[in-house]
């Protein structure tokens, strides 16, 4: 039998940290003499691979590439501290997962440095034993190819699956995917989330229809 599996997003679904991310930006786009609105953030930057986006705002500076996403992925971990909060619910969400046996992994677009700094930050990091890096992966969202690795690597289909994302990018990948998708309110309103694909939209992990989608789930399995 496959087995029920919650996969998430990292950057501002587990935990609010895009506005790191469009300073970092920002403050290297700013040396050029351009400016980066945060609408600009929310549509050609979030939740998409660093290769897409050194090459949208860099399209001059080829060889360049990996030395501007390396200092800007420092200059984000910099800004993240030791210490950050999940957003509300998570730990909660996570308890029940491990006390049912449900699998979790995170899957996220971040560079594996970000990503474990980022958990290590929000104290996650020894309660994810899946973690899949979409540019690890042969194709990294907006294609589905990340969320069917976390499946498989789960135990899990996608119809046991329920997957949590806050950008186009990820909720596109997340519905392909086949998993039952929610979109969180971090970045997006309501309706771009459910324009890119979110069946379901919370503001965080306490929200009631959450805790019911999960039950349902386990007891058509049960």
């Amino acid at each position: 039998m496959a087995r029920l599996s919650l996969l998430f997003d990292l950057d501002g679904t587990l935990i609010e940290s895009d506005h790191l991310h469009h300073a970092a930006f920002a403050t290297i786009l700013a040396e050029r003499g351009e400016a980066l609105s945060i609408d600009d953030y929310k549509t050609h930057i979030m939740g998409k691979p660093n290769a897409e986006i050194m090459s949208r705002f860099f399209p001059g500076e080829p060889g360049q590439h990996a030395e501007i996403a390396n200092r800007k992925e420092a200059t984000f971990r910099d800004s993240l501290g030791a210490s950050v909060e999940p957003l509300p619910g998570v730990v909660a969400l996570f308890d029940w997962a491990e006390a049912e046996g449900i699998g979790v992994a995170v899957v996220t677009n971040a560079p594996r440095l970000n990503a474990e700094a980022m958990l290590t930050a929000a104290d996650l990091a020894t309660r994810v034993t899946t973690l899949v890096i979409g540019e690890e992966c042969a194709r990294p969202k907006p294609d589905p190819l990340p969320y069917q690795t976390a499946m498989r690597l789960l135990g899990a289909t996608p119809s046991t699956s329920t997957a949590f994302e806050d950008s186009r990018s990820g909720l596109r990948a997340a519905r392909a995917s086949g998993a039952h998708v929610f979109g969180l309110t971090t970045g997006l309103t309501a309706d771009q989330l459910r324009q890119a694909g979110a069946q379901k939209v919370i503001a965080d992990f306490t929200d009631p229809a959450l805790w019911a989608h999960l039950q349902a789930m386990k007891a058509r399995v049960a």
